[in-house]
């Protein structure tokens, strides 16, 4: 069964170009390694009537926006395996959390076996 790595965070708005770039560099390795999709979409409509709103719930000020992006892979198995590979990478390993074109303290992630697929 496939299986989603899955993460939320928050980039200024001017940082986004920069964001990009590292996302396009991430997914390439991703790719590179076996995963099958690589997503990364910035905020565009948050404001929701329903449910609580990107905004509100990442407390995001009117010069950052949402991140919402996705990772698949063959099944959790692959996914542990190619992770514990990218970290070793010599592209990755020496990323400075400081440097980064997002706010690392208001990440989220976490693994998700698929429900629906069509």
């Amino acid at each position: 069964m496939k299986y989603v790595d899955g993460f939320v965070l928050v980039v200024a708005k001017k940082k986004l170009a920069a964001y990009r770039k590292l996302a396009r560099e991430g997914a390439a390795v991703w790719k590179e390694y076996g995963a099958l999709e690589y997503v990364e979409c910035a905020g565009d409509d948050l404001d929701v009537k329903w449910g609580i709103p990107f905004p509100r719930l990442l407390k995001l000020k009117s010069s950052e926006t949402a991140v919402f992006s996705w990772i698949v892979y063959k099944s959790r198995a692959q996914r542990d395996r190619i992770n514990a590979r990218i970290m070793k990478d010599p592209r990755f390993a020496g990323m400075d959390p400081e440097s980064m074109p997002f706010d690392v303290k208001r990440m989220t992630s976490g693994g998700f076996k698929v429900l629906v697929e069509s």
